[in-house]
């Protein structure tokens, strides 16, 4: 098993910043790819970026110039610096790591995002 847990959401202004982190713990040599999604209500979950071990990194057209995603692996730590953020940008910001073959998938508990002035 897998532990995945989020910090870093909370209330922001719009054009302000966040810093999302996702710490793993368990069995972490099933996973090659760490991301973020996000569910906004009414709405299905959707994917934000994602990041492989080995640094292939791939994002959102919604997140594409504003969000950067990036990992420690000697933390086994994700983390998403997300900048200009928007009132679209309100969700429920979720940590996913997963194995290559799909047989893993791990998810965390989420963290509230609200952008709004």
């Amino acid at each position: 098993q897998v532990q995945l847990v989020e910090s870093g959401g909370g209330l922001v202004q719009p054009g302000g910043s966040l810093r999302l982190s996702c710490a793993a713990s368990g069995t972490i040599f099933r996973i090659n790819m760490m991301g973020w999604y996000r569910q906004a209500p009414g709405k299905q979950r959707e994917l934000v970026a994602t990041i492989t071990s080995g640094g292939n990194i791939n994002y959102a057209d919604s997140a594409k110039g504003r969000f950067t995603i990036s990992r420690d692996n000697a933390k086994n730590t994700a983390y998403l610096q997300m900048n200009s953020l928007k009132p679209e940008d309100t969700a429920v910001y979720f940590c996913n790591a997963a194995s290559y073959s799909g047989m893993y998938n791990y998810w965390g508990q989420g963290t509230q995002v609200t952008v709004s002035s």
